[in-house]
């Protein structure tokens, strides 16, 4: 195609500057690398502190568990003994004394009937005493089982509301920590997000401002192609960032969902 006489001289005005304009490299570390990307903010280091410190916290919980679901033999820490109340053998001593007390009426009673049979000191006398003083000796273990045993199960009982208790207080503190892990990571997060949406912009402000010459060049290009009759090709646009509000909602969101899922 023929070039116009009245365009030669813009025609050799947009080469010398479409010359000089791509002779000189485009410094892209004006608008790309980790200079644009938001660091770690304060607030996660802070929920990641605080995650860490708590990896193992429940050690001594686990420890004392162990202890506790053991047999319970012994006299130890955790043992059924260590349960068991100071006062028990008072509470069976005294329960024998009066048990004690309510059979020598019941000797008395074999005595007196013996005498008024006139079988005072015979041997039937004596078969009754020694039978009555047998089931006085199997009442005085059964009283002292029967007590023993609801002793065992009263400390059994409070042993094992102690395991239940601390059981419950590792998954409190477990459940405090992660709330406030989540809370931090999720107020860091967004914080980070924003300033990497600020970050962002800064970069497509200088990343327009490198390729502005581009594109005066690329549209004055264009008017010389239409005016001499010919048709211009695509215009020309470097590539283009995502929304920085949008990518900061989607960094914040992504970010906060991660430190609720790692320590919840």
């Amino acid at each position: 195609m023929a070039l116009p006489d009245y365009l030669e001289s813009n025609v050799k005005d947009y080469a010398r500057n479409l010359t000089a304009t791509t002779s000189a490299p485009i410094d892209t570390s004006k608008f790309t690398g980790r200079s644009f990307v938001a660091g770690e903010d304060e607030l996660q280091k802070d929920a990641i502190n605080l995650a860490t410190s708590g990896i193992g916290s429940y050690q001594p919980y686990l420890d004392s568990a162990k202890t506790l679901m053991g047999p319970g033999a012994g006299t130890g820490v955790g043992s059924i003994s260590s349960y068991m109340s100071p006062y028990q053998q008072s509470v069976i001593d005294e329960t024998l004394r009066q048990y004690d007390q309510s059979r020598a009426g019941g000797m008395q009673q074999i005595n007196d009937q013996a005498f008024t049979q006139g079988a005072f000191g015979g041997g039937r006398q004596g078969a009754m005493q020694g039978q009555y003083m047998a089931d006085t000796t199997m009442g005085r273990a059964g009283i002292v089982a029967q007590l023993q045993q609801q002793a065992f199960a009263d400390a059994n009982a409070r042993r094992g509301q102690d395991l239940s208790n601390q059981f419950t207080a590792a998954n409190f503190e477990r459940a405090g920590r992660a709330g406030d892990v989540a809370s931090l990571g999720n107020l860091g997060a967004f914080r980070s997000g924003l300033e990497d949406a600020r970050l962002r912009a800064d970069a497509d402000a200088a990343r327009t401002a490198a390729y502005e010459p581009y594109n005066r060049l690329d549209v004055y290009g264009r008017g010389i192609t239409g005016i001499a009759g010919g048709v211009a090709g695509d215009s020309f646009a470097p590539a283009a960032s995502p929304s920085p509000f949008s990518t900061a909602l989607s960094t914040a969101t992504g970010v906060a969902g991660l430190f609720g899922k790692l320590y919840g």
